[in-house]
């Protein structure tokens, strides 16, 4: 297919999270969105070849998500305190949006549970953007458009 073809790329891409009913806002990276096929390897006797790899299960890393700290981080915070209080895994989305803020693909993920919140590193004496982060384990994905 030709690049000239008119598709919804992802160039400029902000990431929106929302878990169940709460809304946690857009976050400026994503990373760990994947998926690894466990392998099992079996050697048989007689065969000097190669050994037998049987796939036995997947695994999901965890996503983390980045963003330049707003007032998006209440909810976030308070999501993650009110967690322990519940202790009910919710299900999330992961929406890539375009700069035109038009959706191009959705990570429906199942199960999840917060890992870590980590809020900015606050010191007047440097003028870097104060940044926070969010990681969530789960227990698998599906991708839609």
């Amino acid at each position: 297919m030709p690049l000239t073809e008119t598709k919804d790329w992802a160039l400029t891409v902000s990431y929106e999270v929302m878990l169940d009913e709460t809304v946690l806002g857009a976050f400026a990276t994503c990373e760990g969105l994947g998926i690894e096929v466990v392998l099992e390897t079996r050697e048989e006797g007689g065969n000097n070849a190669f050994p037998w790899q049987f796939a036995t299960r997947l695994k999901y890393p965890n996503v983390k998500l980045t963003r330049p700290l707003s007032g998006d981080a209440e909810r976030t915070v308070r999501w993650i305190t009110g967690f322990l209080d519940s202790a009910k895994r919710v299900n999330g989305v992961i929406t890539a949006k375009n700069s035109r803020g038009k959706a191009v693909l959705h990570w429906d993920l199942t199960d999840v549970v917060p890992v870590r919140w980590t809020g900015p590193s606050l010191n007047s004496d440097s003028s870097k953007v104060a940044v926070e982060t969010l990681e969530l384990a789960h227990h698998g994905f599906q991708v839609r458009k």
